[in-house]
Order: C-alpha cells, then structure tokens, then sequence
C-alpha cells in the first residue's frame, strides 16, 4: 500500500477500537475524526494527577466518603453539552507548540474550554473509590479530562485509571482485531478477507447504480442527471463500481459529487 493512515489517536495506556484506512480509504480519515465514539472508563475518585490518568505524577490522595447516590447525580450532570478545558498532556497546539511538550517543559498555558458533547454516560459498576462508566460523546472530548472534572465537582479529586474505546461511529470493539491477529493474516495472505469495503462505510445512504451512458461523466468527477433518490447517496457506475459521494442539487434534477473514490 501506498498509502495508510489511521483515524485518531489513543493515550497510551489506552485500548480499543482505531479504524485504519489503506489505500484509496485513506481519504475516511477526516470523515472518521468527525464520528461519535464510545468508552468504557474506570474513574479513580479521591486521586489527581498532572496528567488526568496514572501515568502522571500523583498530586493529592484523599479519602472518599461520598454517598454513591451523590457519585451518581454528578455524573448524570455531565450530560449534555459541556465546556471542557484541553488536558496540557495533549497534543494540541498553542503558538505551534504541543502541549504536552510545554507540560514536559514543565509550562503551563491558557487553554480556552471548548464545548463537547456528552451523548450518554452510564455508571456500569460503583466500588469506590473506583467507578466503571460507559460514555458515548462527541470528537474532542477527553474522558480523562471529564473524570478528572467528575471528581473535582465532588470536591476529591479524581483521575481515569483505565480506558477502552469499544466504538468508533459503525465499528465496534467485537468486530475488531488486534495486531497478532492482523500480523497472522498477512503470512496467510489472506488480509483482504479482514478488509472493510470502502463503499460499507456508506451503507446508510441509498445507493444509486448509474446506467451505461453516464459512466464517463462519473470516471472524469463530473455531475450526473439521474433521479432522485435522497440528499446525499452512493453512486456507482453501470460496471458495479464505486464510484463515490454525490450530493443532490437543490432542484433535485441530479447530483455533483461530494466525495470520490474512483480511481482509473
């Protein structure tokens, strides 16, 4: 392959889903960054840390005697829309500089909230001081910044001990394979058989299969005058190819392509 790029980072102690994209699919990336995604978190109450997991230095350490029912009613309180502050171990840029590398500096700089959405956010298990949450939110968002922010609305601390990221927009953690087992595929050669049609990322758009005499304006990018069939579909040519997103017009006479896929 010539081209290979994945779709967002994980902290390091981090697991869980990262779609990678080969090839022509490379051109998911963007679209990717842009998806809801889903955690399973364990937040560490009673302990904060320079940078809001333990991997960081350990700044305070205090007991938790906090009623569960309390836990629970600030957590329901982050749903929603909220103003979240960027971790300074980021890699966010200020001034052209990662934060992390000023926080490794040992600086710390301004860093404006900026609004995430919190779609769901579940407790799973309550064993304080440890809490195992379930979150669905939007791009942006740090879970070690949310418990982190959790357990200072508590007023003792709190810090992420443990991240996996079970779903990045259609993908799932069940669906997905690890390295050994990605790395066994390829000495089999039969990696192919793992990898997601482009065209399958689009599954929920309708699909529209051009006819014969439309095929050169699809192959050079260019507009089609075909019916209708919703806003924004799939459009392949008469040989069954993908061709890629289209855009209806406003009219609704034809579609312009939005995003392409074809390659010659």
């Amino acid at each position: 392959m010539k081209k290979i790029g994945h779709t967002g980072t994980l902290d390091p102690e981090a697991e869980g889903v990262l779609p990678v994209c080969l090839g022509k699919g490379t051109k998911l990336c963007d679209l990717f960054t842009d998806k809801d995604k889903t955690y399973e978190a364990v937040l560490l109450l009673g302990c904060s840390t320079d940078t809001q997991d333990m991997t960081g230095n350990i700044l305070s350490r205090q007991e938790v005697s906090i009623q569960e029912e309390r836990v629970r009613e600030v957590i329901r309180g982050f749903a929603g829309e909220y103003m979240q502050i960027p971790p300074m171990y980021s890699a966010l840029k200020v001034n052209g500089k990662k934060l992390y590398e000023l926080a490794r500096q040992g600086r710390e700089v301004e860093r404006q909230p900026r609004p995430v959405h919190i779609y769901e956010i579940e407790v799973l298990k309550m064993e304080l001081p440890r809490v195992h949450m379930r979150i669905t939110c939007s791009k942006g968002t740090y879970i070690r910044t949310l418990c982190h922010d959790i357990g200072s609305e508590l007023g003792c601390g709190g810090c992420m001990e443990s991240l996996l990221r079970t779903r990045v927009g259609r993908f799932r953690l069940e669906e997905s394979l690890k390295l050994d087992a990605i790395e066994e595929l390829v000495r089999s050669g039969i990696l192919e058989n793992a990898v997601t049609p482009v065209d399958a990322v689009f599954a929920d758009y309708p699909k529209i299969t051009a006819d014969e005499s439309h095929d050169r304006l699809l192959h050079n990018g260019n507009a089609v005058p075909v019916q209708y069939a919703g806003q924004t579909v799939r459009m392949y040519d008469s040989f069954g190819q993908f061709i890629g997103l289209y855009a209806a017009y406003e009219d609704k006479s034809g579609y312009k392509p939005l995003k392409m896929f074809y390659s010659r």
